[in-house]
């Protein structure tokens, strides 16, 4: 979830907000990678999620992190997060710790800030008494146990949810996620690199299941994070098949998100509850709420930021399927975009495997794949072989950039973890689920002692 947004002035007419989706297009040269990771964070004593006040607790945390130059982000009297060189850290609404990372031109660069960011956060826990814990959907807490963080828009969102979907406050309180940002270079280039994304986020969620677990049992599926996706706000969320139509670009995506329900207004330091009305009734100024406040360009950007499908648009391009992960996993999120998406040739391949997909087939496979993974069918094949050639396409991609940390590495490496997965052709949610099986003999509790901060 994002903090308020700064992107100019007054919005003047529809054009505006298609212009500030075209202001994204760059120049080859320009395009940067940007990688943002939740965690859960707990209390090593009992492995409750950490409460926002108190030692070991969230504002404990933001105020110790101070140390390393991070700048605080004030809500009223309350710190929400933290901003430096580009990044953020930021609270999604039950704690979930995330860090939205710098615009970086290599997957090098990017792993020395999540490994950066790690080693600082583990420090500030090893002294008040906290861990850390990278899956998709928190596997012991009920929601009753989760804490609500103290930002306005989130108790916008705790009363309109339960309204209009079954798993809202789950997906607030109980999930985290792994997402990348990319660049585009036209409006052409937009479109064929959205309807990649959409196409294949189902099997980027398979490459990173990891969520099996519910207050302390087996929970039927191998990512319940993304089942959760299924029925939190359909009018917001869901594989967008417009996209996929004649004529789509940049006026078709903004006047599907001018109809999207809006959460918020913020203004002067508060958020002003909308919740339920289009961002075109703003603009035609028929909400009464808003009567004599005056639709500014920040507004549409943080519309934006509400809108929830498996790929998005904001004046980047934004990837959102994937579970949280084990540290050794999470730069291989970006990896794999990267490698189809800035390699003309890898796109190119990744569009043909995808471009005669029907809108009924890529929303089976995405209704399926959070119970059966890589086992998901497709035609005459299954989610596994179409993984090994999303992998195929990426490594080609990185290949082909030839970014080369000092020790003379390519980005391939960190392809690896996701590549040992469709080896064994097993999940990570599944290696998960034998141990607590067989190892931890049904006690959870090892989760959080032997994968804190892994």
């Amino acid at each position: 979830m994002s903090i308020p947004q700064s992107a100019g002035g007054p919005i003047s007419s529809r054009a505006d907000l298609v212009a500030h989706l075209a202001s994204g297009s760059k120049p080859r040269e320009q395009w940067r990678v940007g990688t943002e990771h939740e965690k859960f964070a707990y209390s090593l004593k009992d492995h409750k999620p950490l409460p926002y006040e108190g030692v070991p607790g969230i504002r404990t945390l933001l105020e110790r992190m101070e140390r390393f130059g991070w700048k605080p982000v004030m809500e009223g009297e309350y710190i929400i997060g933290l901003s430096q060189n580009g990044a953020s850290i930021s609270l999604e609404p039950g704690g979930q710790f995330e860090l939205s990372g710098a615009p970086l031109k290599t997957i090098h660069e990017t792993c020395v800030e999540v490994n950066t960011h790690l080693k600082q956060v583990r420090e500030i826990c090893a002294e008040i008494g906290a861990g850390c814990l990278g899956v998709g959907y928190a596997p012991t807490w009920s929601l009753a146990e989760v804490p609500v963080m103290p930002k306005g828009r989130y108790a916008i969102m705790r009363r309109y949810m339960p309204m209009v979907g079954a798993y809202g406050l789950e997906m607030m309180f109980r999930t985290c996620t792994v997402q990348s940002n990319f660049d585009y270079g036209s409006e052409a280039d937009m479109v064929k690199k959205l309807r990649v994304a959409l196409a294949l986020q189902p099997v980027a969620t398979a490459l990173f299941a990891n969520s099996p677990f519910r207050e302390g049992k087996a929970n039927g599926f191998l990512s319940l994070r993304s089942q959760v996706w299924t029925d939190v706000d359909n009018d917001r969320a869901g594989m967008l098949p417009f996209v996929f139509e004649d004529g789509f670009g940049f006026e078709r995506y903004v006047d599907y998100a001018l109809d999207v329900p809006m959460y918020f207004v913020y203004r002067d330091g508060r958020y002003i509850d909308v919740a339920g009305k289009s961002f075109r009734d703003f603009l035609d100024g028929r909400i009464p709420e808003l009567k004599g406040i005056t639709p500014m360009m920040s507004d549409w950007a943080d519309h934006l930021t509400t809108l929830f499908p498996e790929a998005r648009i904001k004046n980047y391009l934004e990837v959102r399927g994937a579970d949280g992960g084990t540290w050794r996993r999470i730069c291989g999120l970006p990896a794999l975009w990267t490698g189809l998406f800035y390699d003309q040739t890898s796109l190119d391949a990744a569009w043909d495997l995808v471009k005669d997909w029907t809108a009924e087939e890529r929303e089976a496979m995405r209704s399926a794949v959070p119970k059966l993974a890589f086992k998901t069918p497709f035609r005459n094949t299954n989610v596994l072989a179409l993984a090994r050639r999303m992998l195929e396409i990426a490594t080609h991609g990185l290949n082909q950039r030839a970014a080369m940390d000092i020790s003379g590495s390519s980005e391939v490496g960190f392809l690896q973890p996701l590549q040992e997965l469709v080896d064994r052709g097993q999940t990570r949610a599944e290696e998960l689920l034998s141990l607590f099986q067989n190892e931890w003999k049904g006690d959870l509790s090892r989760l959080f002692e032997e994968y804190n901060f892994l």
